[in-house]
């Protein structure tokens, strides 16, 4: 059973029209050089040499794009250069803030920075959030430049307003909770998540189900396999309505900021997405990350993502290993690793997609909010006219350069929207 398509919370909406005004001072420019008709598909880039530095004297002719493994004519080229300033470099001050919305001339300078922090709060856990709270208001002082305006945001509405001063912004992350609104409880003796109620589901997993049925076989006493099947099958629903409706709010935040924040200011602009990951699955996923992409793209944003488990393990707990035979709970913990594995892609997409970095694999969530804030000096952008794209079909997307020990970070799929929803 699948879900209707959910809107963003009410709540998250409410909040973010309080930033609104801060933006309706600033006059609409277009982000340099880059430009996106309504048949152009966006591809950022960012190319790194040996050493993990981008590069940034590549031309149009060192890029090869293949869709469906086609090549395509580049219509399209453009260079993103961070700017890169002796004073915007590991400041200890705060800029003074004086409590008033920002200027026009501030807003409208072409070198100013805007970084949105966006915390996944639906996805983020009792044992996870205060690790990277205590991340997130250490590397504030010393990844944003005094100049650079901010905003702590999360997907069910908190919001500490546009501003430069550091303290609100560390006493918005501090106000933080978890919300298990739109999340599957991890410590019921048998859990079922997105992942694998979609493979029971939508892709019609026996293995997956029988995992399922094992664990509650376990949990509760006297119990008939039939039942237990049933108790699997009605939580694997469950997990995919809640799952739905989970991925939407986080991609819709993402849209919702772009689109209004975002896309009406010059300058250069950061999202760090802070979450454990969730799951997509199916067309309407993809459509909706294929249109974050294209907005990421047209609005000048790059999108960097922070896995907040660090270094994480798919090991179960000892009371609930306990429980099962060696075979039953090699299947339990290929699921799980499974689960846990696909909960990151999403998180890589957005970030190669747009041009951004994902931080993942590594406890030091301090020096990793650090580098993602300063994202990568130098991006690129191309653009290519599909011929015969039908709308709603998915396409893969690969970037070739010309750049001997180089590797290429790029968006890997898009999808054509319905003729409605395409931007005119």
């Amino acid at each position: 059973m699948r879900s209707s398509p959910t809107p963003l919370p009410a709540f998250f909406c409410l909040s973010l029209t309080l930033l609104l005004p801060l933006f309706a001072t600033a006059q609409q420019q277009p982000s340099p050089a880059i430009r996106s008709f309504t048949n152009e598909v966006l591809v950022p880039v960012v190319v790194r040499d040996s050493h993990g530095r981008s590069i940034g004297d590549l031309t149009k002719d060192d890029f090869q794009v293949f869709d469906n493994g086609k090549p395509q004519t580049i219509t399209g080229f453009s260079i993103v250069h961070r700017e890169v300033e002796a004073t915007a470099a590991n400041s200890p001050v705060s800029a003074p803030d004086t409590g008033e919305s920002p200027s026009v001339s501030q807003l409208n300078s072409p070198t100013q920075r805007f970084v949105v922090f966006l915390f996944d709060d639906f996805n983020l856990t009792f044992d996870d959030l205060p690790h990277v709270q205590e991340a997130a208001t250490k590397a504030l002082d010393s990844s944003l430049a005094p100049q650079d305006f901010a905003a702590v945001l999360s997907t069910s509405g908190v919001n500490s307003g546009l501003t430069r001063d550091h303290e609100k912004l560390k006493q918005a992350i501090l106000n933080l909770k978890v919300k298990t609104l739109l999340g599957t409880n991890g410590h019921e003796c048998y859990n079922v998540d997105y992942y694998q109620g979609d493979r029971i589901v939508n892709k019609s997993d026996d293995w997956a189900l029988q995992a399922v049925i094992i664990q509650v076989l376990r949990c509760v006493k006297g119990i008939t396999p039939e039942a237990a099947e049933a108790y699997a099958r009605t939580a694997a629903d469950r997990a995919v309505q809640l799952g739905e409706q989970n991925f939407r709010a986080n991609l819709y935040a993402l849209r919702l900021i772009m689109n209004k924040l975002m896309a009406p200011l010059p300058g250069q602009h950061v999202i760090v997405l802070i979450s454990p990951g969730f799951f997509t699955s199916g067309p309407d996923a993809l459509a909706i990350k294929s249109e974050v992409l294209d907005i990421a793209a047209r609005s000048n944003t790059a999108i960097n993502t922070l896995d907040a488990r660090g270094l994480y393990t798919t090991n179960l707990a000892a009371e609930v290993t306990n429980r099962v035979d060696p075979a039953s709970q090699r299947l339990i913990n290929q699921y799980r690793e499974q689960s846990m594995d696909a909960d990151t892609q999403v998180m890589e997409e957005l970030a190669d997609g747009t041009g951004g970095t994902f931080f993942h694999n590594n406890n030091d969530l301090e020096d990793g909010l650090k580098t993602l804030v300063a994202g990568a000096e130098y991006r690129y952008v191309l653009a290519f006219s599909p011929t015969n794209a039908k709308p709603k079909v998915h396409h893969s997307l690969k970037v070739s350069v010309a750049r001997p020990g180089s590797t290429v970070q790029a968006r890997r799929e898009y999808s054509v929207p319905p003729p409605e929803k395409r931007k005119k």
